[in-house]
């Protein structure tokens, strides 16, 4: 049998498209040919592992995918025990601030918008709350994923009056409290980040950006996470961009091992003892157990 006339058969798929040079197929990963010319659903024409954008389509395939339900904050959506994910694909209408949205999880893990919750009281009580520059204390039957994303646009918001960058895995287990307690918890919780970063902070250089190379794509595809980008900082070390569980981090690593130097989150100054495969495990244990402290934001 000639199995080479199989290698050119051709399928048509629609699928979400979140920008960069794949798509995801629920058993592969495939190499986008020609990118479309922005992120959305497309119809593909699919040969092999290489996918062609044809025309834009609306959503197919969503049925049966993992439902994740909660509150937006910006664009991400806040759900079980307060993980802000970034949500793709939001309807060009910007949904009103807290509301109740639905996703599902697709094959690579991404959030996928599929469409608005039913609202009730509590929506409103919030967005009159935040509008008054108030808090969530005392307010009954506001479900916790809501608390959440009030707690963290409050967060947001002083965090941008203090120049105070974070990441929502390094404040998730205050949120709460912050929704709570208002400004000043706030204020107190991006000190404190502050005040333990400062010592990790380094300054960067401005360098050119370089190619990633395989061997490091494949450490972290290895560990779950996925290499954004990368650059050359000399002496044999590299400055590793990466996504994991929905955050953005940065990791100094040496060339030849992969070994960390920087692993760019508060290790206790053990960051030679990890290496860019074990490091998204270390992050996750972090974030688990609310000890997060990110040094270097990307």
């Amino acid at each position: 049998m000639d199995y080479r006339k199989f290698l050119g058969q051709m399928e048509t798929w629609v699928l979400p498209y979140f920008g960069g040079a794949h798509v995801e197929l629920p058993s592969r990963r495939l190499r986008v040919s020609s990118p479309p010319p922005a992120p959305g659903w497309w119809r593909f024409e699919v040969r092999g592992r290489t996918a062609t954008a044809r025309e834009p389509a609306g959503p197919e395939g969503l049925e049966g995918l993992p439902l994740v339900r909660g509150h937006l904050w910006g664009t991400r959506l806040v759900h079980t025990r307060a993980e802000a994910e970034p949500v793709r694909l939001l309807p060009d209408e910007e949904p009103p601030r807290f509301s109740p949205l639905r996703a599902r999880r697709w094959h690579d893990g991404t959030l996928v918008h599929e469409a608005s919750d039913f609202e009730d009281e509590a929506e409103a009580i919030a967005r009159s709350r935040w509008e008054e520059g108030g808090t969530l204390a005392e307010v009954k039957a506001v479900p916790a994923s809501l608390r959440a994303a009030f707690g963290y646009a409050m967060l947001e918001s002083t965090a941008h009056r203090l120049g105070i960058p974070f990441a929502p895995a390094e404040v998730r287990g205050q949120v709460l409290s912050v929704a709570e307690a208002g400004l000043v918890a706030a204020e107190a919780r991006l000190r404190a980040l502050a005040l333990t970063r400062a010592p990790h902070l380094r300054a960067r250089p401005v360098e050119p950006d370089a190619r990633f190379t395989s061997r490091v794509e494949r450490a972290l595809d290895a560990a779950g996470a996925r290499l954004l980008d990368l650059r050359r900082r000399g002496a044999g070390l590299w400055e590793v961009t990466f996504g994991f569980m929905g955050e953005r981090f940065q990791s100094l690593v040496e060339a030849d091992t992969l070994g960390v130097v920087d692993a760019g989150i508060c290790l206790a100054g053990e960051d030679r003892l990890v290496t860019l495969e074990s490091l998204p495990s270390v992050i996750r244990e972090a974030i688990e157990e609310d000890v997060l402290v990110i040094t270097r934001h990307a």
